[in-house]
């Protein structure tokens, strides 16, 4: 098996080598990037499984990052010294997967990223094995390839929004709450203050709606959502 490959952008030369470290510890093949430039860089040469992001970096600031990377379909996980929940919406609203505030333990990083691993190999198998794909009125999504059409217009969602796409279309009559939503997707217990949910169902709106006037997602109040 390939060893997964992580893309560390980290501009502070302490905390790079730190990650570096606790990542290789665990077994992971890790390449470092200390400004945008290079990350971009990096990421025009080669293929990552996760990319580690710090925000405030010369260059190219991890903001305008984010949707470089996400074209490319590879997980974010923010690492960022902003703690404010507006700055961790903000990331999320651009297309970033995790967020993770410095300081952080090495416990927390290698369990963040490993929810993540989880998630696209568990995604992996099943398209391998079960070849699915889900028709919802206009609106397709294929997990071998992970592609979302509508109007066969395809939109491109990051690794956590397609995930709760892809539930909510599995069971289109079922209702999910917030707390079942986060736990299938994140894999992680849920904290009721948490509106890493909300975002993400936001933003898969926003692209839906940027094709479609139809809102495929329909908020069941005090409850959670469903497809509409």
């Amino acid at each position: 098996m390939d060893q997964i490959k992580i893309l560390v952008v980290e501009d502070d030369t302490d905390i790079n080598i730190l990650i570096k470290k606790i990542l290789e510890n665990v077994g992971f093949n890790v390449i470092q990037a200390f400004s945008g430039t290079e990350a971009q860089l990096r990421l025009s040469m080669d293929q990552y499984d996760v990319v580690l992001l710090d925000l405030m970096l010369p260059g190219i600031t991890g903001e305008q990052l984010i949707p470089i990377i996400c074209e490319k379909r590879i997980p974010i996980i923010v690492l960022s010294a902003k703690v404010g929940l507006k700055d961790r919406v903000n990331v999320l609203n651009l297309g970033a997967d995790d967020y993770i505030t410095k300081p952080f333990e090495a416990e927390d990083v290698i369990a963040r990223v490993n929810a993540v691993l989880r998630r696209t190999k568990k995604n992996n198998t099943e398209a391998t094995d079960q070849k699915e794909a889900y028709t919802y009125k206009q609106l397709k999504l294929s997990a071998d390839s992970r592609k979302v059409l509508i109007d066969e217009t395809e939109i491109f969602l990051t690794a956590h929004e397609f995930d709760l796409l892809y539930l909510l279309i599995k069971n289109p009559q079922k209702v999910y709450s917030r707390e079942a939503l986060y736990e299938e997707v994140w894999q992680g217990g849920y904290y009721g203050e948490d509106n890493t949910v909300n975002v993400h169902i936001s933003n898969i709106r926003k692209k839906i709606s940027e094709v479609t006037p139809s809102d495929y997602i329909k908020t069941v109040w005090g409850i959670g959502f469903k497809l509409d």
